[in-house]
């Protein structure tokens, strides 16, 4: 896949044809300035991410599904497309939304975390 115009903060963490990671800020996300484990990523997987360990290859007409997660049980709905050059525009879509502040994230969160979000808002750039 090709990420070239990706917004500022995100990076391709790992690419393999049936799945792509897109990291936001990995460089603050290390556990000392803000939790590891709270990255922001954005999974593009052909079929369903959930799928168990030692099934085979997704099918050739799977389709794409694109998640924005906020930590590992903190995820937005995925957008599902039918190709891999529309499950990259639609990530890259998902990034530049986080990274102007279109993504209410405080809205996927079950438990309020006030601290936290102030301190997201302020790497963000959002006031």
């Amino acid at each position: 896949m090709s990420f070239e115009s990706l917004p500022a903060g995100w990076e391709v963490w790992n690419d393999e044809p049936a799945r792509v990671v897109l990291a936001y800020r990995p460089d603050v996300f290390d556990g000392a300035d803000f939790p590891a484990p709270c990255m922001p990523t954005i999974y593009v997987s052909k079929g369903q991410r959930g799928r168990r360990p030692g099934q085979h290859d997704p099918a050739p007409d799977a389709a794409w599904y694109v998640t924005l997660y906020l930590e590992p049980e903190i995820e937005a709905d995925p957008d599902v497309v039918d190709t891999r050059a529309e499950a990259e525009a639609a990530a890259t879509d998902i990034a530049r939304q986080f990274a102007t502040g279109q993504v209410d994230y405080r809205a996927l969160y079950q438990v309020p975390r006030p601290d936290y979000f102030d301190r997201l808002d302020d790497l963000t750039g959002r006031e």
